[in-house]
């Protein structure tokens, strides 16, 4: 177990993750989801440091240590929805959204963004993330990368200058569609041509949250 706990220390850090090409999942139903990725399991009663070799402050009874996936071009073309997350740091919201991509059969393209293999992405996203294409993308490249789709381009945004609705997407049938999802606090960065697109909401609410807002839009294109 001493080799194994030095390999597990290192996937603590994003360095020590793309050098392994594995990171950390916690948790049974985690585990579970992970499923062929594990290459193996630890518990409790399988090291004294148990504890430190986990992410959670109060640790779950089984952690393992799984490969990441390798998700190519055509594996993101391959499904009629392309999430593109342009600045997005919160791992709550890049784990909730790759559930929602698992659900609504999207993938997802990220720029700037947190590590999905980070261990609270991870946690968030149930393991999804070895289920979902994904891929991180430079902002150097992002732009030609995009357009290369030859889809419709949508840009998420609560602003005046929205020309269509939610009930616009489903008089769209060119595929694949991206929609390109910023920060609730910058925004989309990228600059990118694309159709304004905006969920209605009441005036006292501020702002959806990204996550929120990439939900209503999912299931508007999975109902298509």
């Amino acid at each position: 177990m001493h080799a194994q706990e030095k390999l597990i220390r290192s996937l603590h850090t994003k360095k020590g993750r793309e050098k392994a090409g594995k990171c950390i999942v916690e948790g049974e139903k985690v585990v579970r989801t992970a499923s062929d990725a594990v290459e193996f399991v630890f518990r409790q009663e399988d090291s004294a440091a148990f504890n430190e070799l986990v992410t959670t402050e109060t640790p779950q009874d089984v952690a393992a240590v799984a490969r990441i996936p390798e998700w190519s071009d055509a594996d993101i073309r391959s499904r009629k929805t392309i999430v593109v997350l342009d600045g997005v740091q919160d791992p709550g919201n890049v784990g909730a959204i790759l559930r929602l991509c698992l659900g609504f059969a999207a993938s997802l393209v990220l720029i700037d963004s947190v590590d999905v293999t980070n261990p609270k992405v991870v946690r968030s996203s149930v393991g999804a993330l070895f289920h979902v294409p994904w891929r991180s993308i430079t902002r150097e490249d992002a732009v030609a990368y995009i357009q290369a789709f030859q889809g419709t381009i949508f840009r998420l945004e609560a602003n005046d200058l929205a020309v269509c609705t939610v009930a616009d997407l489903r008089k769209k049938n060119t595929q694949p569609v991206v929609l390109i999802a910023g920060s609730e606090g910058q925004g989309i960065q990228l600059p990118i041509v694309g159709e304004s697109l905006s969920i209605g909401h009441e005036a006292q609410l501020e702002s959806l949250n990204v996550s929120q807002a990439l939900a209503i839009a999912l299931h508007e294109m999975y109902c298509i």
